[in-house]
């Protein structure tokens, strides 16, 4: 679980960095379809490999939520805790692989005009809707039922899990900077639980 959490976290912030650097994102979501699309195929294999990392990045949240499942002790939070982080994971993964597999065609159509429907859509649905609205929920459901779940937690770890949790969720507001500063925060917390829980058995760092 340990090393999957660490190599999830670490792939999803390389891949953020990449696609601020060749995309200008997440900006360049604002901008109309056109735009975006024009900018998508300026460096569209690049961008593509990056949002497949990211995908990466967010699909290990279902298998460290599943095994981090079976460490907690049982109830009804660590039940609960493996269904959200599967569901996060998973509807993360849905919205972010439009990027790699449907955007490509729609950057090359010959009807620009239809292409930029298709894409609105795409983006509200998948991308809004499914893989940031339900991503945003979810993954903060997760991080405070691990909270829950777990025993004898240090007060800053609490602190920054649940200061994060409710950051991430803050997505949904529209707080784009909220939210950021709560993945950053969920990545460093993220870390934090995978050595916890990695290196129970040998030395307990965090208590």
């Amino acid at each position: 679980m340990r090393w999957i959490l660490i190599t999830g976290v670490l792939a999803a912030n390389a891949a953020f960095i990449g696609l601020g650097v060749a995309f200008g994102y997440p900006d360049v979501l604002a901008e109309p379809p056109a735009r975006i699309l024009a900018a998508f195929s300026a460096d569209q294999t690049a961008i593509s490999a990056w949002f497949l990392l990211l995908a990466l990045g967010a699909g290990a949240l279902v298998p460290a939520a599943v095994l981090l499942g079976r460490r907690l002790p049982d109830g009804p939070a660590a039940a609960l805790s493996v269904h959200a982080g599967v569901l996060a994971g998973v509807v993360q993964v849905l919205g972010l692989l439009r990027w790699p597999f449907a955007v490509p065609a729609l950057a090359d159509a010959a009807d620009p005009r239809a292409a930029e429907t298709v894409f609105a859509a795409l983006h509200g649905y998948l991308g809004t809707g499914v893989g940031e609205t339900l991503g945003y929920l979810l993954t903060a459901a997760w991080t405070l039922l691990v909270l829950v779940a777990l025993p004898r937690v240090p007060l800053w770890f609490g602190a920054l899990g649940a200061f994060s949790a409710l950051a991430v969720a803050a997505g949904v507001l529209g707080a784009d900077l909220v939210n950021f500063a709560g993945y950053v925060a969920w990545s460093v917390w993220a870390v934090c639980l995978a050595v916890r829980e990695g290196g129970r058995n040998s030395v307990e760092v965090l208590t």
